[in-house]
């Protein structure tokens, strides 16, 4: 059997080569990590969990109003920002919140961060967030939150440093706590112990490139027995102190990088912080014992599961409040930390954490679809509105249910075609294009094509085209409206433009044997 290569020796396990593999490969990666589907991302992006995080958000911006905190802004930050496709859902969700309530509500600028260049020139040149920069609802800054002290702003030019905010700041970080180095203890029998790691491959790992390593890595994990006190901070060393008397056998993640995070940006505002995370990962104490070594979690990029327990102690330790569904989410959390100095005069925080998570929330959402997912070759027309309707009209859901809505549009009412045309238009609206392959527009513009809108489709195609691009079979069905549509001079021009592009499109010679006079 042959011997595997060291890429590493035994290193602790937060200083190891892991995690600059997984921030090189987002780095060199950019959008292209998620258009072309190697790291998952709807659990969180998609519409439902934007309508959520609006909820939220709107719930603090009119606790601000109710204690009369209205004149200075309130900044949003999300941190490791990816792709932008969860801001775009939580802005549209948002906006429609606040211009629905006669309440004099406080500014807000919703910041774009990452460490990615490529991502922050991807977000500024997106046609669909213009509008917000214009607003100056939205801007976009460099962010290492490992070491970054302060935040420069790049449409409006202003920096953001410790203490200069007014308003508590509202920090967003989904999927980012399960990339970022964390420390790795084994608790056992009242013994602590601090654990190493070292990785291995299978074939000479020179001159791979990282999403290769990565796939390719094994990890080896070594113990060693260590004593209290175990950080200089005082709050992290009881948290250990903690665990140590709680846990008796179990390995355990804890988030010491996460956490002086968590204190970076807490020091930009002298009103505190709301954090709002969502991952898979562990809240309550006993589901914390009895965790084995762990797994490195690939998807493109890697990640590990997250300390969600460590995350609600520390904000407790520090004076504030936190927040986590009550309900089993199946290693899935939400969770809302308030780090301010009057955490319980945020009531309207507080109801919207009970509705929008804890009643019904994105764990709850998660497992319906699921379901239906099971279910859908036996689904009606209206269980299909209804879960489009819940899912906020999510685009994603809609492409993933849409060969069974085709199905049934063959024998469709004129009430349920109606319904259909409404439902898909909302969808559009609710859709941030990643540039990915599937191409939504041409869809929707089949389907109205086919139910008889032909106008509507029309403009869908025209989407298509401005989005991904001229193609043969756009301009075929965009002339095929026009015929449809008795605009022969649109038929013509179009057919001889789509016939100078396309030359080799055989399709295009049935459109010149249609009778412009039938």
């Amino acid at each position: 059997m042959n011997q595997p290569y060291v890429l590493q020796a035994e290193t602790a396990f937060a200083d190891s080569l892991i995690w600059d593999l997984n921030r090189n490969y987002y780095e060199t990666q950019g959008i292209e990590a998620w258009s072309s589907g190697a790291v998952p991302s709807n659990l969180t992006s998609n519409s439902f969990v934007g309508k959520t995080y609006a909820a939220l958000i709107f719930g603090f911006l009119k606790d601000l109003a109710n204690q009369n905190k209205t004149t200075e802004t309130v900044y949003i930050v999300e941190l490791g920002a990816g792709h932008g496709r969860f801001a775009f859902h939580v802005l549209k969700h948002l906006e429609s919140l606040t211009t629905k309530t006669t309440l004099e509500l406080p500014s807000f600028c919703y910041v774009l961060t990452d460490i990615a260049s490529d991502n922050l020139s991807f977000f500024m040149n997106h046609p669909q967030l213009q509008t917000y920069f214009e607003r100056g609802v939205l801007d976009v800054a460099y962010l290492d939150a490992m070491e970054g002290e302060s935040l420069e702003l790049k449409k409006s030019g202003k920096t953001i440093t410790a203490g200069d905010l007014q308003q508590p700041l509202i920090a967003i970080a989904n999927y980012f706590f399960d990339s970022i180095p964390t420390d790795l203890f084994h608790f056992k029998n009242s013994a602590v112990s601090s654990c190493s790691v070292a990785l291995e491959t299978a074939i000479d790992p020179k001159g791979l490139d990282t999403p290769t390593l990565i796939k390719l890595l094994k990890t080896n994990y070594t113990q060693k027995k260590i004593t209290a006190p175990f950080y200089e901070n005082k709050i992290l060393n009881e948290m250990v102190l903690d665990y140590q008397k709680q846990l008796h056998d179990t390995y355990l993640f804890f988030p010491k990088k996460g956490l002086q995070c968590i204190d970076r940006l807490r020091a930009f505002s002298k009103e505190g912080l709301m954090l709002l995370s969502m991952d898979k990962g562990f809240y309550n104490l006993s589901d914390l014992e009895n965790v084995a070594e762990p797994d490195m979690i690939t998807h493109g990029s890697l990640s590990f599961w997250v300390n969600f327990n460590a995350l609600e102690t520390f904000c407790k330790k520090s004076g504030g409040h936190a927040f986590f569904s009550t309900a089993n989410n199946f290693q899935f959390e939400l969770g809302c930390l308030l780090f301010l100095s009057d955490d319980n005069s945020y009531e309207e925080t507080q109801i919207a954490y009970q509705r929008f998570v804890n009643d019904f929330g994105p764990g709850d959402y998660n497992s319906l679809k699921k379901a239906s997912y099971k279910n859908i070759a036996h689904a009606t027309l209206s269980e299909l509105f209804t879960m489009i309707r819940l899912s906020a009209y999510d685009s994603s859901f809609f492409m993933a249910i849409l060969p069974r809505i085709k199905q049934l549009a063959r024998r469709i009412s004129k009430k349920q075609r109606i319904l259909l045309n409404k439902t898909m238009h909302q969808v559009w609206d609710m859709y941030f294009t990643l540039y990915e392959k599937e191409d939504l527009a041409y869809e929707i513009g089949g389907l109205l094509y086919d139910l008889g809108f032909y106008q509507e489709a029309l403009q869908y195609f025209v989407n298509s085209t401005t989005t991904l691009g001229e193609k043969a079979d756009v301009f075929y069905n965009q002339i095929l409206c026009h015929y449809q549509l008795r605009q022969d001079d649109q038929f013509r021009s179009t057919l001889k433009v789509a016939k100078a592009k396309f030359p080799n499109y055989k399709r295009f010679a049935q459109l010149e044997a249609l009778d412009l006079n039938a």
